[in-house]
């Protein structure tokens, strides 16, 4: 503890857990008194050369002034951080406030002189960095600006943690010492660099249990059966390349083996070093199993353990002090509760799970909060018929159960850059840290895709998640915007997944629907309508056809320019010489193979063994074009206008026919000669004509990475929607990945006064801890950023109704604002067009007759703006997922409908685009049925300048700009509220750390 000549308190907040370069992880927290022989023992095990280099001379040992010295601080002035494992120090570092002279000070000083100490065998973990970004946003709350550092020009390692650091920094070199001196203020790089070193950290860590050299499983029963047991043998059964070892304290004394396995009655009696251990014994006998896994040097556990949080409040407590242990040992936890984890990778082959099989290998990752959730997915993935079909493995797969230390944020790090996963599916309940999971699903959507189904259930018992005020589909919409791929059901995830991980992404929203059956083909047109994409009219070619047939016919429609995907429709074979499934099969994956930058879908009906034969491969390699996002610059048919290929009015189009023998009347003619110069073929689309360009031989793959070789697997599907819907969603996230490569930028506006805003926010906000600002104030603020609010004046009485009409100029608008009447022109507390003093008095007096006394109407007067569009624009900061800028229409649309669009903050100049153009009744925007279209430019720079705003200034927690009214030329804005609060903290500019539940 603090003496009392200490100035603060004790600041618990300053303590963390942090995750290490190689995967490991430290506490970090303030040096106190009682620290003072953790300091010497720390100190005896620094070599010689290190304390050099920290004292520019040779000091043996810490006399005790030194000690005393760093070890009592005010946590102001003079601030010192440990970093921990096992309770004892690993590194230090401490900062001094310093004045202009060099000399020890105190505020308004704002620079101080900073210096680590890392044990010896604690250096190249990435321990000085991550005490460097801790001591740095200490140092900014106590209202230093600016460290300085004096450094041995041949301390390396040192300067190499200052200037990778990514401030602001200036290096001079003075009496054979290097001075470097960097502002504390974060700035792009070093928040890149702080992210990218998350990035590795968290991966390395998530590895580090995924893929171990060894695996202990404390917990195994003497007698068959049970979970410790049951795990040991799936273990064992799938070929685990690494040391396995038995661990239970009740074997007796002489016992060397169970099931053919190693065994011991400690962790700390096995010889060789544990990487991983399972741990699967009652609750009350876990934090021994711990002690002795932290002490053997054991890196990371995976608890299948219940009997914690989701028992209870004594089981929560029970699971934070699980985690808090663990941690301390420098160990991270799968679980508890957890139902386990799979590696198919052929060098790991790891099932430490309560699956009894292990999943075929393939290249999806698997994230499940549930057990019972993972092991349907798994089931899912692993049937071949009965469902949907088409085999694509596992890479890995983590089902997390309550979650208390280990993340979907955790695997997603380490699923972002993993070789061997192409397609990462998740189940989540509940998203922990949204903003930082929406970062990471952005980055990592850009790479490979991400699919997520979110139940409806909240938190994982026992987690402090902060919540969201947000709709379920405004964090949908976001998510989106963060390029993941939203699906409702387990069944569509599977659906989803299945296609992303086998087939190359669609160019665009046109496709190709071809099969044996007329009435199959049009349910998969309907389909592909009410899904959004741009079906060509069905190609029927009769319960006849032979392999050859589909073999033909999909190839046309590969080769196609006017087609970005195909579904193959398929029953049961009808004749002699009609396909079989084997060789239809073998037809349509030949085909898919000579043109393999499309995707190819089939929908069957009872054909188990078409199912069956589509699933069979060699290899379950990635193909050529698999999972990959077209090149920038591609073919963009998901955009208005790019194909007319689909029927306006609904209309179902006349299947196109096609015999199954040369010559026949019905067989569509050969491609003429002209299709070489350029026409490709003309067909009809309810009883439009269209032609194509030539394809002029296989699309190439629109990938970006080099693809693996090894016959192309269709996936199948027993119902024509399902299929759909999964490819609807491969487009539209085709389109996004097309998109994020320019993702916009965000403009900069002459005429903002950011500073002058910053001033007035500042004076309004000294009043209160939160107010709304009254309308000259929201005026006076939002002018600052270029927004101009029609002036509004109050008008209490007729007399004051009138003069305020004089003073805007007539003709005006008279309003009532009372909050049941506020934005409700339906209700008739709105008059428009007032020419003169007489109308305006008769509509005043019919107000007041109607509604009531003035004191309740709270009647304006306003100016009149031209007729347009009334629209609505909203901000708010959440304190889960952050800036939110909302759009949609004014009045029933968005207030009944819930027909608003939703962006994270800041918005760049395209995402202001697509904002306007993405609600439903964005037509009414643009012309419908002959109307004159609004001026749109103007209205997304209204929303680029909200974003500005909020973006600039998190003080501004809420605006609302309604209605705004868009006219073919211009805009008004007619009414504006603005909310004033201390921003909510952030935790994703702060330093690394793990959350605390």
């Amino acid at each position: 503890m603090q003496t009392s000549s200490d100035r603060h308190e004790y600041p618990a907040h300053w303590e963390a857990d942090v995750v290490l370069r190689d995967g490991g992880t430290a506490r970090i927290r303030p040096i106190t008194a009682d620290d003072a022989d953790r300091l010497v023992s720390f100190y005896e095990q620094v070599s010689d050369e290190s304390k050099y280099y920290r004292f520019f001379a040779p000091y043996p040992r810490l006399s005790a002034k030194d000690v005393h010295r760093f070890t009592h601080h005010d946590f102001v002035d003079r601030v010192g951080l440990a970093a921990t494992i096992g309770g004892e120090f690993i590194a230090t570092v401490r900062y001094d406030r310093i004045g202009t002279d060099g000399m020890p000070a105190s505020a308004p000083a704002d620079e101080a002189e900073v210096a680590f100490l890392v044990q010896d065998a604690h250096q190249g973990r990435g321990v000085a960095s991550a005490l460097l970004e801790h001591i740095a946003a200490v140092a900014r709350e106590r209202d230093i600006r600016r460290f300085a550092a004096e450094v041995l020009p041949a301390n390396t390692k040192m300067i190499k943690v200052f200037t990778d650091a990514g401030y602001t920094q200036k290096r001079s070199f003075e009496d054979g010492v290097v001075r470097l001196e960097f502002d504390l203020e974060p700035t792009d790089r070093s928040l890149a660099v702080q992210r990218a070193r998350e990035q590795r950290a968290e991966a390395r860590s998530v590895r580090r249990l995924l893929a171990p050299g060894s695996v202990a499983v404390i917990g195994t029963g003497r007698a068959p059966g049970g979970v410790g047991r049951s795990v040991l043998g799936n273990i064992r059964d799938a070929g685990f390349t690494g040391r396995l070892y038995a661990v239970n304290r009740a074997f007796p004394e002489g016992q060397k083996e169970l099931d053919g396995v190693p065994a011991y009655r400690s962790v700390g009696d096995i010889d060789g070093h544990v990487d991983v251990a399972v741990v699967a014994v009652p609750a009350e006998y876990v934090p021994e199993a711990v002690a002795e896994c932290g002490a053997h040097g054991v890196q990371g556990l995976v608890v299948l353990s219940a009997g914690y949080a989701e028992s209870g409040p004594e089981g929560r407590e029970r699971q934070r002090e699980l985690v808090r242990h663990a941690r301390a040992y420098g160990m991270r936890i799968i679980g508890p509760n957890a139902f386990g984890v799979i590696n198919t990778a052929p060098d790991v082959q790891l099932n430490a799970s309560l699956a009894p099989e292990m999943p075929r290998p393939g290249r999806i990752g698997l994230f499940a909060q549930s057990g019972a959730i993972g092991i349907a997915l798994l089931s899912r993935l692993h049937r071949r018929g009965g469902g949907v079909t088409g085999v694509t493995g596992v890479s890995t797969f983590v089902s997390s159960g309550n979650r208390a230390d280990v993340s979907g944020n955790d695997l997603i790090q380490y699923w972002y850059d993993d070789p061997d996963t192409d397609v990462v599916l998740m189940y989540l309940e509940s998203i922990g840290n949204p903003r930082k999971f929406t970062r990471l699903a952005r980055r990592t959507a850009a790479a490979k895709p991400l699919v997520v189904v979110q139940g409806a259930g909240s938190a994982p018992q026992g987690h402090a998640v902060r919540a969201t005020r947000l709709p379920h589909a405004t964090v949908s919409a976001l998510l989106r915007q963060a390029g993941v791929i939203r699906v409702g059901t387990i069944t569509e995830l599977v659906d989803t997944g299945l296609l992303l991980a086998r087939q190359p992404l669609p160019a665009g929203p046109r496709v190709g629907i071809l099969g044996n059956s007329e009435s199959l083909g049009l349910l998969t047109y309907d389909a592909c309508l009410a899904e959004g994409l741009k079906p060509l009219a069905p190609l029927d070619l009769t319960t006849g056809a032979s392999a050859e047939d589909f073999h033909a016919a999909l190839l046309r429609e590969l080769r196609d320019d006017a087609c970005d995907a195909v579904v193959v429709t398929a029953i049961p074979a009808v004749g002699e010489g009609s396909a079989g499934d084997a060789a239809l099969a073998e037809a349509l994956r030949s085909a898919a193979d000579e043109v393999p930058g499309k995707p190819v879908l089939v929908v069957h009906v009872e054909l188990g063994g078409l199912a069956d034969a589509l699933s069979a491969a060699a290899s379950t390699a990635p193909q050529a074009g698999a999972g990959a996002a077209p090149q920038a610059g591609a073919g963009t048919g998901a955009q208005a206008g790019a194909d007319a290929s689909g029927d306006a009015g609904g209309a179902r189009p006349r299947p196109r026919s096609a015999s199954l023998e040369p010559g026949d009347p019905r067989r569509p003619a050969e491609r003429p000669a002209a299709a070489a110069a350029g026409v490709e073929r003309t067909a009809t689309t309810a009883g439009v004509e269209r032609t194509t360009a030539a394809g002029g031989g296989a699309a190439k793959p629109k990938g970006g990475g080099e693809p693996s070789a090894g016959p192309r697997l269709i996936p199948a599907y027993p119902a024509a929607e399902r299929a759909v819907r999964a490819l609807a969603e491969a487009v539209k996230y085709g389109q996004w990945r097309r998109e994020a490569a320019e993702p916009g930028k965000v403009p900069e506006f002459e005429d903002i006064g950011e500073k002058g805003a910053a001033e007035l926010i500042g004076g309004l906000l000294a009043r209160g801890q939160g107010l709304t600002l009254g309308g000259d104030e929201t005026c006076d603020l939002l002018g600052m950023y270029g927004i101009e609010v029609h002036r509004a004046l109050p008008a209490p009485t007729p007399d004051a109704a009138a003069e305020a009409a004089r003073t805007l100029g007539y003709p005006v608008a008279l309003k009532a604002t009372a909050p049941h009447l506020r934005h409700r022109a339906d209700l008739g507390g709105v008059r428009l067009d007032l020419a003169n003093e007489e109308q305006l008095r008769r509509a005043y007096t019919e107000l007041t007759q109607l509604f009531g006394q003035p004191e309740e109407l709270r009647p304006v007067v306003q100016g009149m703006a031209p007729r347009g569009v009334d629209t609505v624009i909203r901000a708010v900061i959440d304190p889960a997922a952050g800036a939110v800028l909302s759009f949609g229409l004014a009045g029933a649309a968005s207030q009944l409908l819930g027909d608003m669009a939703h962006r994270l903050v800041p918005v760049t100049d395209r995402e202001a685009a697509s904002l306007v153009r993405s609600i439903r009744t964005a037509p009414l925007l643009f012309g419908w049925r002959g109307s004159t279209p609004v001026d749109t430019p103007a209205l997304e720079e209204l929303l680029l300048r909200v974003s500005r705003l909020v973006d600039d200034h998190p003080e501004v927690v809420a605006v609302t700009l309604e209605p705004v009214v868009v006219a073919p030329h211009g805009l008004s804005v007619l009414g504006a509220t603005v909310r004033l609060a201390p921003p909510p903290a952030r935790d994703d500019l702060g330093p690394r750390t793990l959350p605390v539940y």
